[in-house]
């Protein structure tokens, strides 16, 4: 019989929600198959059967929240497997009526009846103490076998989730013909997260915002003109982000505030250039850090970031993705929008948002001409980022985008 378990996660991920099995009791499995689908706050994770054979028992079920580590099925070589499946039911069941029986529980502590090695060594390494566990050894002792029985059920047990404050709202009941026609969906792990993070920077930041405009003649001339050879030549669309990752870092570098981050009553300023780009899925936004982009090209850039599009639709990002990041681009163009206040990733202090392209009339050298114009936002945290820094950035970005050169040459 093999044990299906929830992997680790990656850092500071110490649960996950069942979002759905892939299988049903019975099923036939391969090895690597997926089995069951995980949520976590960050990302979706598929976890593939460990062995080939028969799925005999599912004992997280849709919608459960679970451990790292705790038990999710059980599969077993062939048909057989559905009773040693069961039988592991009756003796996890057995141990609770040993509650009522307190007096050999009590005598566990003291120095004459020691807990034997094993128990201790579990106990220290699960967390589960080894007093509270119910011993069917001589005497009431607890054995081994009790340990790993307790460190299973305490595992499997669903954990409390701390809910986002939106969530915990009262809200008046609807009319009855209203709510014959309401839909009530139970918010994914991603969305309950982003929900949380949100209202915690507005709750936590002196957030501001600041805007400009960037003719972006130049830089679509110079896309216009290269997009078929630099695609040829890397595999990979030539698009915008490259140039005003480009552009941010450049930035960044004269203006390090905007690279910040508080800590407590330090401020640490970070000399290296990790951008989060947001990425929009069916399941909520995410933003994936394309690291060390003062190292790569437009070239490098556009192709991480085609990547990690792609994977992040998927639902294939991995956490160490996604964290890192020291400042973070948001592109709301793509759906159509002309302005908005980007809100910050914390612990981060600065958020670009790009916007639609737009043709407006503008007065270039004394006469009005047409061009391609799009508002830029910065929003920022007050606390660390004054505003001449935070304009000043915002007018090195727009500079180095209506001149491309400038990115070529470092200026």
């Amino acid at each position: 019989m093999t044990e299906i378990r929830v992997p680790t996660l990656g850092e500071s991920v110490t649960e996950a929600t069942i979002g759905r099995w892939f299988k049903k009791a019975g099923d036939a499995v391969a090895v690597d198959e997926p089995l069951v689908e995980l949520e976590t706050d960050k990302v979706t994770i598929e976890v593939p059967a460990p062995s080939a054979g028969t799925l005999s028992e599912i004992i997280a079920a849709d919608g459960t929240t679970v451990a790292v580590g705790a038990l999710l099925g059980q599969i077993t070589e062939g048909a057989a497997g559905a009773k040693p499946a069961a039988a592991p039911a009756k003796p996890a069941a057995a141990p609770a009526p040993a509650v009522a029986a307190p007096a050999p529980a009590a005598k566990a502590p003291p120095a004459d009846a020691p807990l034997a090695p094993s128990v201790r060594k579990l106990s220290a390494e699960s967390g589960v103490d080894a007093s509270t566990v119910p011993g069917s050894g001589k005497d009431g002792r607890v054995t081994k076998g009790d340990m790993l029985a307790a460190i299973e059920r305490a595992a499997s047990a669903p954990t409390p989730v701390n809910q986002p404050a939106a969530a915990v709202q009262v809200r008046s009941a609807s009319p009855a013909d209203d709510a014959a026609r309401e839909e009530r969906v139970k918010m994914t792990r991603l969305r309950q997260t982003i929900a949380r993070r949100l209202k915690d920077v507005q709750n936590t930041a002196a957030m501001l915002t600041t805007f400009n405009e960037v003719d972006m003649t130049n830089v679509m001339a110079l896309r216009a003109h290269y997009k078929d050879a630099f695609e040829k030549k890397h595999g990979s669309k030539l698009g915008f982000m490259g140039f005003f990752t480009k552009a941010v870092v450049q930035a960044l570098k004269d203006i390090p505030a905007v690279n910040a981050e508080i800590d407590g009553t330090d401020l640490i300023y970070k000399n290296y250039y990790h951008i989060g780009v947001a990425v929009g899925t069916d399941k909520g936004l995410v933003v994936p850090v394309v690291r060390d982009c003062d190292h790569k090209s437009i070239a490098d850039i556009e192709k991480g970031i085609a990547d990690f599009g792609r994977r992040a639709r998927d639902g294939q990002l991995k956490i160490d993705e996604m964290q890192g990041g020291t400042f973070t681009i948001t592109n709301g163009g793509i759906y159509g929008s002309l302005m908005s206040t980007p809100i910050l990733n914390a612990p981060q202090s600065g958020i670009l948002g790009m916007h639609k392209i737009q043709d407006r009339p503008m007065v270039v050298g004394g006469k009005v001409e047409v061009r391609p114009m799009m508002y830029l936002a910065l929003s920022y945290d007050h606390r660390v980022i004054d505003g001449k820094e935070a304009v000043t950035f915002l007018v090195r970005v727009k500079e180095s985008l209506e001149d491309p050169a400038r990115l070529v040459l470092d200026l």
